[in-house]
């Protein structure tokens, strides 16, 4: 068994911010973050506000099963998600 400190969580950072993404997506369509976490709740996604704020800040990771939902609530695919352009 792993010691827990030995683990290391990678969050984005000094990567693609998958969380600013979706922020500027979310926020072009004029949906406020408590509007997404109901749209996600109502989709089966436990999820807070505060774990959402979380994902957009970048400080903790979506889940696959999330960002898929997430993709269908901004009508985008995963490649907008992912996308580099500055």
């Amino acid at each position: 068994m792993k010691d827990n400190q030995s683990i290391n969580r990678i969050i984005q950072v000094n990567d693609i911010n998958i969380g600013a993404n979706i922020a500027t997506l979310r926020k072009s369509l004029k949906i406020k973050q408590t509007e997404m976490v109901a749209r996600l709740q109502v989709m089966d996604m436990d999820i807070s506000t505060f774990t959402y704020n979380r994902i957009e800040k970048g400080t903790q990771n979506p889940t696959v099963s999330f960002l898929f939902a997430i993709c269908d609530i901004l009508h985008c695919d995963m490649n907008t998600l992912f996308c580099t352009k500055k």
